[in-house]
């Protein structure tokens, strides 16, 4: 696929090289054209899930944009010779797609989280920004039987842009089977996004953020179902790029 901007290749996802600004632009360009596109935000925690699913890696390397979440996927760059301008991750990119969906009046479908949040989102977007339009929400727990009844939906109301919170891989598989039939013009996987825009997961302190230690807030929110994407996942993402540097030498 040739992509309009240029891109760093980690463990075979080809991410963008840009920063917010120059992000955003290519958002608004995805938004516009005629065929329906796919923007994924990917982290370390991502990128292991490639390497034991080549399917999920497919689905990325399909994608019209992924963009890098996270400092991890930044140290992972540099290991192999380059640099992202800035980190893109979903809770700093998301917020500046929303505005510009406001201001240029994009019809949204928020679909995401266990139930409530995605209606409890849809008022705190509409809080902050009055001119916000949107047309639906649905919660992300939803079975394979009801998925065509949601996709239907999405299709119904009328929604130009999708925002996606079901984490990965689910989020990505969902947009690469339903975007089309969705009649949605760009559809974004946000992961977390809706649970920290509504307090249902606390924020890491800014000064964690700074510093790349997000990961240790969450950690220690959440040990039993994070400790192995961390502890384990985090020196095994080092491990392959190591080894991908080695390959490419």
């Amino acid at each position: 696929m040739t992509r309009a901007f240029p891109t760093i290749e980690i463990l075979g996802v080809p991410f963008a090289r840009l920063d917010p600004p120059a992000a955003l632009e290519q958002v608004e360009r995805l938004y516009e054209r005629e065929s329906p596109a796919m923007v994924a935000h990917a982290n370390v925690h991502t990128l292991n899930l490639t390497v034991e699913d080549p399917d999920y890696l497919e689905v990325l390397r399909a994608a019209d944009m992924v963009l890098n979440d996270g400092k991890g996927v930044m140290l992972g760059a540099r290991l192999l010779g380059s640099r992202f301008p800035a980190d893109l991750n979903g809770n700093a990119m998301t917020p500046l797609v929303v505005e510009r969906a406001a201001e240029r009046g994009w019809p949204v479908f928020l679909l995401g989280a266990k139930p409530g949040v995605a209606e409890k989102l849809a008022g705190v977007l509409r809080r902050l920004h009055p001119s916000i339009h949107i047309v639906g929400h649905h919660h992300g727990h939803f079975t394979a039987e009801e998925e065509p009844d949601v996709v239907l939906n999405i299709r119904e109301v009328g929604a130009g842009l999708l925002l996606v919170g079901m984490g990965n891989p689910y989020q990505e598989r969902f947009l690469d089977r339903r975007l089309t039939e969705t009649g949605t013009k760009l559809g974004i996987g946000v992961g977390a996004y809706f649970d920290f825009m509504t307090g249902m997961v606390p924020r890491s302190p800014a000064w964690m953020n700074r510093y790349g230690l997000e990961w240790v807030h969450r950690l220690s929110k959440e040990p039993k179902r994070l400790w192995r994407r961390y502890l384990v996942g985090n020196p095994a993402f080092i491990a392959r790029v190591l080894k991908q540097r080695r390959a490419g030498a």
